[in-house]
């Protein structure tokens, strides 16, 4: 997966652009995944676990109605969640998880319901919606299976607008994925 991680570095640090991460289920693998990568402070901001749902809102600034009414398992809390992460620690790009690993289910999500974002500069060639994507993933497999493919996950996102960008290229839009690493 490591690769992954070095591939995003490599295009942050030739956009001369910056990264900041968010994280819910995954805990910081994803902050320790892209810093396990040689370079990594050229592009690497931060990050923030965000575990608890009031800190999602205290930290993050998703908006408190939304938690309430649909929880911390939410796409939209996903995109608020890598925005709010983005302007927090002054970055370029903002990426986030939120999901169940499991045992049980949360919010009245089943387990493997995991929802990862990407928030950055809106461009004409992005398929995001004003610099915001975000894949709703269906996720088999126990709780470790779950948290590393959230990772694989965001990290494969990200790649795909950063190199989406700088190529020009339409892609298709992923909204589900079934599978485990």
């Amino acid at each position: 997966m490591n690769s992954l991680a070095t591939e995003v570095l490599r295009l942050l640090t030739v956009r001369g652009e910056t990264l900041a991460v968010a994280e819910s289920l995954t805990g910081g693998l994803v902050a320790a995944e892209i810093t396990a990568a040689p370079g990594a402070s050229k592009g690497f901001r931060g990050s923030v676990t965000v575990y608890a749902t009031e800190l999602k809102h205290e930290l993050l600034g998703v908006d408190a109605t939304l938690l309430a009414e649909r929880g911390a398992v939410d796409p939209q809390v996903a995109a608020q969640m890598a925005a709010g992460v983005r302007k927090a620690l002054g970055a370029d790009w903002g990426i986030a998880t939120t999901g169940v690993a499991g045992p049980e289910p949360q919010d009245g999500q089943p387990v493997g319901t995991v929802y990862v974002a990407v928030d950055g500069p809106a461009t004409k060639n992005s398929d995001a919606v004003d610099g915001r994507k975000v894949a709703s993933l269906r996720l088999n497999g126990g709780r470790a299976e779950i948290r590393m493919e959230s990772v694989r996950s965001v990290l494969a996102l990200l790649l795909k607008e950063l190199a989406g960008e700088q190529t020009g290229n339409e892609r298709a839009q992923d909204t589900e994925q079934n599978g485990g690493t």
